[in-house]
């Protein structure tokens, strides 16, 4: 059975060999294979323990971390962003089981999955659903009560700081180009024609149980391999992912990890079936305020219809 992450954990460059090895023992070949990917793994933790000034090898990444405090604070950023639902810092601010990498691949160094590169060069933005214009920490702190659940930390506390200093650092190079007509960076999620075509229910029940339940269970509501895509412990209905054009162009271009072979139509079913069950609803009058409950009651409704 082919398997498919919808949302992955903390950014490891082992996490993808894992899964190799994941689909190795699932599919036998040569032990000799099974070794040198395991071989292969180790090295690179090995490495990664060993190199700690040395940034991870990807197109629009600085090569190294800056020195001094900022380095501290980039490297907080980024555990933050790996680890958000258990780092003690970001942890009383969660109300789900999600990290910020769990949407934004690689700790936000995917070009097409959500990005973090280049995404501070875009602000202060005008962002449509606050109807103003919003910093980079603005916008970090609206993910803590929509795609976590949770409550916002507050305005210029480490948390917010960190994540926002490891964006930045993220954009190193990138051109200054405040958007004028939404909070995006320059590789932001390219959006799908989702009106081309009918979400069929039915295929993304089936789609999901053969791509999907062995890393998220048969109930959605993840297990070791993977976080919840529904249920109390998933973002709620306020969260972009709920929507199913953000959901299906999501899929499209980020799953299955290393392999992304889902056709247009497959990731419209899959979406649709996803955020056709109960998820955490966000109660719209808490978007302006400071502080939100940790948890929001679960709704009925079906989050892939318009809010």
């Amino acid at each position: 059975m082919n398997n498919l992450k919808l949302f992955t954990g903390a950014f490891n460059p082992t996490a993808r060999l894992r899964l190799r090895v994941y689909r190795l023992q699932s599919q036998p070949r040569s032990i000799f294979e099974l070794a040198s990917v395991l071989a292969i793994a180790a090295a690179l933790t090995t490495s990664m323990l060993t190199s700690p000034g040395i940034a991870a090898d990807v197109d629009g990444v600085p090569s190294e971390f800056p020195a001094g405090v900022l380095g501290e604070t980039v490297r907080l950023g980024e555990a933050l962003v790996n680890t958000t639902s258990e780092h003690p810092l970001s942890k009383p601010f969660i109300g789900n089981s999600l990290n910020c990498t769990s949407c934004h691949l690689d700790g936000g160094r995917h070009p097409e999955a959500a990005s973090f590169i280049g995404v501070a060069s875009a602000y202060p933005a005008f962002s449509p659903r606050e109807n103003k214009v919003i910093t980079l920490e603005d916008r970090i702190l609206n993910c803590f009560i929509r795609s976590q659940n949770g409550k916002r930390p507050p305005n210029g506390s480490p948390v917010p700081v960190a994540i926002a200093t490891y964006i930045t650092w993220l954009s190193t190079g990138a051109p200054l180009k405040m958007n004028p007509a939404k909070s995006l960076g320059p590789n932001h999620l390219k959006m799908m024609d989702v009106d081309r075509y009918t979400p069929d229910l039915s295929r993304g029940a089936s789609l999901y149980e053969d791509r999907c339940a062995d890393c998220h269970g048969d109930d959605g509501l993840g297990n070791d391999e993977g976080p919840p895509v529904w249920g109390e412990s998933s973002f709620n209905d306020g969260a972009g992912l709920s929507k199913l054009a953000k959901m299906a162009s999501w899929l499209k271009v980020a799953m299955p990890l290393d392999d992304t072979d889902l056709t247009e139509q497959e990731s419209v079913d899959i979406a649709a079936f996803v955020n056709s069950h109960r998820r955490p609803h966000f109660p719209a009058e808490l978007a302006p305020a400071e502080l939100a409950p940790a948890k929001h009651a679960t709704t009925t409704k079906d989050s892939a219809s318009p809010h």
